[in-house]
């Protein structure tokens, strides 16, 4: 996969460790004409402060750049809207002040029309030889679309359609087992392949696409979480959040 590649090109073992940040940059600076030319993820090398030292061309034109010049020195809260950007630094944060490593994070991206589009962001810290952070290094890949060409497609299409008639309750493993006449592990290995998602993310998907509808209404948030299949308003907060950065009322707000 393209993501561990480039985590093990970014922190690697203890002896290969750069001893500054700088160091490690000019390493990784040699392999941007190479990710530049990847279309579908955003790459990028952020200091300390979250700003950013590297990013692929893909990056640069979502930040309405055409070079990478102006991006240099800023923070994601600096060059994304207010719907996206603050909730990407905050996540930043984390990695640099606490060694967070974040994997498979499914994202919900809004663009310029407001409507959604799906991510699967990763982000690790970078150490030097004292293993110290020294920055953090991500990609964020756009989720692809459904492999139709897969021999499982027709019983996971079936499944995918199960969860988005069904996603405003609990949908369990073992009944899309059944649909689908195959076993979790199937289910969950096949999934990956044809959605690019495990079932609970495209379940997790489904009900934040919903959200993201009924946020744009009147419905008070209590019943949008009802609504999306989530008996716990503060699960759905923290779900939200995790995908888009916001809670559901700052969501509203902005």
């Amino acid at each position: 996969m393209m993501q561990s590649a480039f985590a093990s090109l970014c922190q690697g073992n203890e002896a290969n460790r750069p001893y500054t940040f700088e160091q490690l940059l000019a390493g990784v600076m040699q392999l941007l004409p190479m990710l530049d030319v990847i279309p579908n993820a955003t790459i990028f090398i952020k200091d300390t402060q979250a700003r950013y030292a590297l990013a692929n061309r893909t990056l640069v034109q979502r930040c309405g750049l055409k070079h990478l010049q102006p991006l240099l020195g800023k923070t994601s809260a600096d060059v994304f809207p207010a719907q996206l950007g603050p909730g990407y630094t905050e996540q930043d944060r984390r990695v640099l002040e606490q060694g967070v490593v974040l994997e498979n994070q499914l994202e919900l991206h809004l663009y310029g029309s407001r409507e959604p589009g799906w991510c699967l962001t990763h982000k690790w810290p970078l150490y030097n030889r004292a293993g110290t952070i020294i920055g953090l290094a991500g990609i964020s890949v756009d989720l692809q679309t459904a492999s139709e060409s897969h021999p499982a497609y027709q019983r996971l299409a079936a499944v995918d359609a199960h969860i988005r008639a069904h996603f405003n309750r609990r949908v369990s493993l073992a009944e899309l087992t059944r649909i689908a006449g195959i076993s979790v592990a199937q289910l969950e290995r096949y999934c990956k392949r044809v959605f690019h998602l495990t079932p609970r993310q495209m379940i997790q998907k489904v009900r934040l696409e919903h959200a993201h509808r009924l946020l744009q209404t009147d419905l008070p948030i209590t019943e949008v979480a009802l609504q999306c299949g989530y008996t716990d308003h503060s699960a759905f907060s923290r779900q939200f959040k995790a995908s888009t950065g916001f809670t559901p009322r700052q969501y509203r707000d902005t």
